[in-house]
């Protein structure tokens, strides 16, 4: 229970100092799956990943509008369904990726309607990555752009559909992109976007900054956002919530 409350961002209620935290997924083969966040959170970015078979993973990061406190009931809500439906919607070895994408986006957006009781905007970046194949099937639901890099270029990962908590019936799509050798991905949550200084928006370019240094690992890539940040405002965030998962292959 400790550590599902610590991604979601609750703790024992003591205030402490805001401080730089980042994780790291189950071993991946051939691959490295972090995040880091300030902590001391407000708001209701969580973030989950969940091994779902023995060649996949699954991985999301959520940004729950309101504040966090009020938000609790639906992140836990949230958080078991991206579970157990990951674990049920992927343990087939034949099964088709994009499809159970849309189907565990599908039953994410009512379990948050459900919990919330009516409408709740909660912007959603989800993916599988399959170790077999270096790819990542992946639902964007009105998030900012996930980042893919590989050695040439970095590539903007668009909304594939609306954010979850606002329709029954919203339709998203998924998409399917590969992650050569020390290729990377990237998904940021609003804070880190929307973080400004002097006028000036830190935005994807700053994570694009970060990404084109090529750090070695996932935990280095999601830390060096973040540092690069706390640098760019010259203070700790405190605007709003601010988390960066990344993953990356290895060569």
């Amino acid at each position: 229970m400790k550590s599902l409350l610590s991604r979601l961002g609750f703790g024992s209620g003591a205030k402490e100092p805001t401080q730089l935290v980042h994780a790291t997924s189950p071993d991946l083969n051939g691959a490295e799956l972090a995040v880091a966040y300030f902590s001391g959170r407000a708001g209701g970015d969580f973030y989950e990943f969940s091994r779902v078979s023995p060649n996949r993973t699954l991985f999301g990061l959520l940004d729950l509008a309101g504040k966090r406190d009020d938000s609790r009931p639906i992140l836990t809500a949230a958080q078991a369904c991206f579970r157990a439906s990951g674990a049920e919607l992927f343990s087939d070895p034949e099964l088709n990726e994009a499809e159970a994408m849309v189907e565990l986006a599908r039953r994410l957006n009512l379990e948050i309607m459900r919990a919330a009781g009516g409408v709740r905007s909660c912007p959603a970046f989800a993916g599988c990555y399959n170790e077999e194949l270096g790819t990542v099937c992946y639902v964007n639901a009105g998030h900012t752009p996930g980042l893919l890099c590989d050695h040439e270029s970095i590539e903007e990962l668009p909304a594939t559909g609306l954010p979850l908590g606002l329709f029954s019936l919203a339709p998203t799509d998924a998409r399917i992109v590969g992650l050569g050798p020390e290729g990377a991905m990237a998904i940021v949550s609003r804070g880190v976007v929307e973080a400004q200084c002097a006028q000036e928006e830190f935005g994807l370019n700053g994570v694009k900054l970060v990404m084109g240094g090529k750090p070695p690992s996932a935990t280095e890539l999601s830390r060096g956002i973040l540092e690069q940040l706390q640098g760019f405002l010259c203070s700790v965030p405190k605007h709003n919530d601010v988390t960066a998962m990344s993953l990356r292959r290895a060569n």
